[in-house]
């Protein structure tokens, strides 16, 4: 469904972020983007989205297609009536407005207004927490009741595609469970295909179905979530399993016999 084939992108016309990156999110997969902080991870997603060009960025090479279409360059107001939307790092809920006002807001650009009751209805069935706090501001709300509010946003724009950035940052242990254990049921019941970007490795491949990992803007490892999490240099580097802690796959001693997995 969604393919990005060799793209480059800059910033202010000076700094290059995103170095031949090219990967692809199939129909009804859950795909894990993983990296370190400022690996390029939230720019790539941007990229997809459409949000660059309010940061100052640019796709300069290379181009990305969804369903056989290229989209690079489209606004993000049309790319999200395409069926892609991106739920932005940090949750950015609108908090002066309620639970069930953000909720409706996802639903901006649909044209079928007599389907979103119901959809309103199956984001309570997911979060069924939402529900008790539908009238409450969502600035009042906690960082995981945010998270789910913004991933349920998502879910009201009836999109093919949702792109999650860090889904967990900044939320409890056990929360950031349950939200990853909602975004799994989603993909499962609606064939939703997912794309995640995420820091923390372990819970991302727990539901993904294939992985890619970045390291300065650029692509250096993919494969099958059973290939990555088998292998000792990700093992190390991405999943915490070394006695000298993370490290990123360059540090490891491993790095120079490791393979793209086809």
């Amino acid at each position: 469904m969604l393919r990005l084939n060799n793209i480059e992108v800059v910033y202010n016309k000076t700094i290059l972020a995103i170095k031949g990156m090219s990967l692809e999110v199939p129909k009804g997969k859950i795909i894990a983007l993983l990296g370190s902080n400022g690996a390029g991870k939230s720019t790539t997603l941007k990229a997809i989205s459409g949000l660059l060009k309010s940061e100052g960025g640019q796709v300069t090479s290379g181009y990305i297609e969804f369903n056989g279409e290229k989209i690079s360059g489209i606004d993000p107001d049309k790319i999200v009536q395409k069926g892609l939307f991106q739920c932005i790092e940090g949750r950015r809920v609108f908090k002066h407005l309620t639970v069930e006002e953000n909720l409706m807001a996802g639903a901006f650009t649909r044209k079928d207004r007599k389907n979103i009751d119901a959809d309103l209805e199956r984001v309570y069935h997911y979060f069924p927490k939402l529900k008790t706090l539908r009238h409450r501001a969502s600035g009042l709300l906690s960082g995981g009741e945010q998270q789910m509010l913004a991933i349920g946003r998502g879910i009201m724009a009836k999109p093919k595609i949702l792109l999650l950035d860090e889904p967990s940052l900044g939320i409890a242990p056990l929360l950031v469970k349950e939200i990853f254990e909602n975004i799994k049921q989603i993909n499962r019941e609606e064939g939703t295909s997912i794309l995640v970007v995420e820091q923390n490795a372990n819970v991302a491949l727990s539901i993904a179905d294939f992985g890619y990992i970045v390291e300065n803007g650029r692509i250096v490892l993919e494969g099958p979530v059973e290939s990555l999490m088998s292998n000792e240099a990700v093992r190390e580097a991405y999943l915490g399993l070394s006695k000298e802690g993370k490290k990123n796959l360059r540090e490891v001693k491993s790095y120079k016999k490791i393979k793209r997995f086809v």
